[in-house]
C-alpha cells in the first residue's frame, strides 16, 4: 500500500475515474479525469464523461430504498453490494471509452448511492438514537476487488463527524471550477435536488457559502414518470413544461413549506422532497382540473421560485452576484433556466458548458477532486458551506490486493 500511495504522490499527474450517483436516481456520471497537484491549486482536465442510465425496475427498486415505509435491512444489505458491482462496470466502461486500460487508473473515487440523509438529530424525547447521520452505499472493498484498482469514498461521514452536515460538498470544487476574480457567481447544480455554492468575486475559501435551495429536477421527473405510465422519465428540453401554464395558487402552497424559511446551513432530500410527496401534490393537482401540461410546468416553476427564493432570502442581500452558473440535468430544461433567468434579471444564468466545464459531468469531476485531495492528506471539505467546525480529510480508502 505504502509503495502505490507513494508511486500516486510522485506523479506529476495522475488518472482519477470519479462516480457520482445522486438523489435523482437516475444513472451513473462517470468522468475520467487527469489532475495535477492537489487543494485549491489542483489543475483539471476532464478526459472523458461518460454516462450509465438505470433502468426503470432499478430505479423504483432505489426509490423504494429511499422510503421508510417500503425498505428492509435485507434489501439496503444487498443493494450495497449491487451497486458496487454496478459502479465497477461504469468505471471500466468509462476507462475503456478513454481509450485506457483500467491499470492506467490510478484511483477509482465513488460518492456511491445515498439512501438516507439525517443533518439534523432527532429530539432525545423522541428517538434518543437518532444522531446525525447517512447512508450511502456500494461497498467501497467490493468496488476495489472487482476492479482490481484503490478506490476511495464515503466522504460526506467525516464531515458529518466534525460536526457538518455532510453537504452539500461539490462546492468545494466549485470553487476551483468556478472562482473568478473579478465576477461573483453563484454556481447552482440542478440534479435531483438543487444545490448552489456562492462564490464572491476573488472568492477565499472561508467566504463559500453554500445551502440546498430545494427539489431540483425530482417533482418534475417523478410527474413525467407517472403521467406518461413509465414511458418517459424526464421532460426533454423543457418541452412539455413549455407548452403548460403553472397554477398560481398551488405554487404559492408549494412554496411555503417550511424547508424554504430555513436559514443556511441546510440540506435535504428524498426525506422532504421525494415519490410521496410528488404524488401528494399531483392529487391536489388533478383535483383541480390541471391538464398533464399544467401539471409539469407547475412542478417546474416550483423549481425555478425556489431557488430564485432562496437567492433574494439569503444571497443577494448581502452579495454582489453577477451571475448564476447552472450544471447537472436542468441546466439541459430550456424552461426552467427561461423561468429562472426571467426571476433574476439582475444576472446572467448561463450553463456550466459555457464556462468549459461539462455540465453533466462536474459533480463527477468534484469528487475525483476529493479522492485526489484523500491520496494527499489534505482537507477536502469546507465549514462555511457544510457547518462543520474544521476543515478535515474526506474520505476512506480500499485496496484491491
Amino acid at each position: 500500500m505504502i509503495h502505490w500511495l507513494q508511486a500516486a504522490l510522485h506523479k506529476p499527474e495522475r488518472l482519477i475515474v470519479g462516480l457520482m450517483s445522486g438523489t435523482s436516481l437516475d444513472g451513473i456520471d462517470a468522468a475520467v479525469v487527469r489532475i495535477a497537484g492537489s487543494g485549491l491549486d489542483s489543475r483539471i482536465e476532464l478526459v472523458h464523461y461518460h454516462s450509465v442510465r438505470y433502468e426503470e425496475p432499478l430505479r423504483e427498486k432505489l426509490k423504494r430504498l429511499c422510503s421508510p415505509d417500503h425498505s428492509s435491512t435485507p434489501d439496503v444489505c444487498a443493494m450495497n453490494f449491487y451497486m458496487a458491482e454496478r459502479f465497477a462496470e461504469a468505471a471500466r466502461e468509462a476507462a475503456a471509452a478513454a481509450g485506457l486500460r483500467l491499470e492506467d487508473i490510478d484511483l477509482i473515487s465513488s460518492h456511491g448511492q445515498t439512501i438516507w440523509h439525517i443533518p439534523v438529530a432527532a429530539e432525545a424525547a423522541v428517538d434518543p438514537f437518532g444522531v446525525r447521520s447517512t447512508l450511502q452505499i456500494g461497498d467501497l472493498s467490493v468496488l476495489a476487488k472487482l476492479t482490481g484498482r484503490p478506490v476511495a469514498g464515503d466522504y460526506r461521514t467525516a464531515d458529518m463527524a466534525v460536526g457538518g452536515q455532510g453537504a452539500p460538498l461539490t462546492p468545494y470544487g466549485d470553487l476551483i471550477l468556478f472562482r473568478d476574480e473579478h465576477v461573483g457567481r453563484i454556481a447552482q447544480n440542478i440534479g435531483g435536488i438543487g444545490n448552489c455554492a456562492v462564490l464572491p468575486a476573488g472568492a477565499k475559501p472561508e467566504q463559500v457559502t453554500a445551502f440546498d435551495t430545494g427539489p431540483g429536477n425530482m417533482l418534475i421527473d417523478q410527474a413525467v414518470l407517472e403521467l406518461t405510465d413509465g414511458r418517459l422519465t424526464y421532460d426533454a428540453d423543457g418541452a412539455w413544461a413549455a407548452a403548460g401554464r403553472p397554477d398560481e395558487a398551488l405554487l404559492g402552497e408549494m412554496l411555503s413549506h417550511p424547508y424554504f424559511a430555513l436559514e443556511p446551513v441546510k440540506t435535504t432530500g428524498r426525506e422532504l422532497f421525494g415519490k410521496a410527496y410528488a404524488n401528494a401534490w399531483m392529487s391536489r393537482m388533478r383535483a383541480a382540473g390541471l391538464q398533464p401540461e399544467d401539471i409539469v410546468a407547475t412542478f417546474t416553476a416550483f423549481t425555478a421560485r425556489s431557488i430564485a427564493q432562496s437567492y433574494r432570502d439569503f444571497v443577494l442581500p448581502g452579495q454582489a452576484i453577477a451571475e448564476v452558473v447552472v450544471s447537472g440535468g436542468g441546466a439541459h430544461n430550456r424552461t426552467l433556466l427561461r423561468m429562472l433567468g426571467d426571476l433574476l434579471p439582475g444576472q446572467r444564468v448561463r450553463s456550466a458548458a459555457s464556462l468549459g466545464v461539462s455540465d453533466d459531468a462536474k459533480e463527477a469531476i468534484c469528487f475525483a477532486v476529493f479522492g485526489n485531495n484523500l491520496l494527499h492528506g489534505e482537507p477536502n471539505n469546507l465549514p462555511s458551506a457544510t457547518g462543520a467546525a474544521r476543515q478535515t480529510v474526506m474520505g476512506k480508502l480500499a485496496l484491491p490486493e
